[in-house]
This record gives C-alpha cells, sequence and structure tokens, in this order.
C-alpha cells in the first residue's frame, strides 16, 4: 500500500522500489506503471521538501540560457536595449528592470521567479 514518504528510511524504501519497477519497464496504466508513476511523484515531493535546489542567480541564469541557445550575448543588445545596458547588468552595476525582467522572461523564456531574485 502506497503512503506519504516521511522518514529518510522511507525514502530509501521508496528509491529502492522505483528503480526494482524501472527494471521491469513496465507499460503506463498498468498496477506496476501506475505504481511508478505514483512513487515518483511521492519521492518528488519529499526531495522538494527536504533537499530543496536553490534557484541559480539571475544573472547566471541569462548566460546559461544564452550558452543553452547557442547565442551570443550581443543578443542582449537587443533584448535589453543597448549594449551599455547589457555591460550594467552583466556586471552587477545595475539591476534588471520589470521591463528587462518581463523581456527577458518572452525572449528567452527565463521563469520570472529566478529573474526577481534579490541579487
Amino acid at each position: 500500500m502506497l503512503k506519504p514518504i516521511r522518514t529518510e528510511a522511507q525514502y530509501e524504501d521508496a528509491l529502492e522500489r522505483i528503480y526494482e519497477l524501472m527494471q521491469l519497464d513496465p507499460e503506463p496504466a498498468t498496477g506496476a506503471g501506475d505504481e511508478l508513476e505514483i512513487l515518483s511523484l511521492l519521492v518528488k515531493e519529499y526531495e522538494n521538501a527536504h533537499y530543496p535546489v536553490p534557484k541559480p542567480h539571475p544573472i547566471e541564469a541569462i548566460k546559461f540560457r544564452l550558452e543553452q541557445l547557442g547565442l551570443p550575448e550581443s543578443e542582449l543588445n537587443r533584448i535589453l536595449g543597448s549594449r551599455s545596458r547589457k555591460s550594467e547588468i552583466l556586471s552587477g552595476q545595475r539591476k534588471l528592470s520589470l521591463e528587462m525582467i518581463r523581456q527577458l522572461n518572452r525572449e528567452l523564456k527565463i521563469s520570472a521567479e529566478v529573474l526577481i531574485q534579490a541579487y
């Protein structure tokens, strides 16, 4: 019977069971497939509560996203409005404005939640 994961021992047991189920490669919407899906959700919830991953620094997120998309830093000139503004943002001399956050979110698909953090 599936239950919420409340302890580290239960978490370890759930990971072990997930591994066993994955070895079976169950089809979705079968008993084993449903068990794997539900256990995965329970483990994810436990990990979010006990092992949270910090959000990246806004400037690092911008640089990383540009790299992911294969875009040069100069692309920020267009998005942010000017070369000098881009330089000030990337060097930390200027903070992102609300409009810049909106543009970066729209153009680069960077989460606004990451961009609005204090830095």
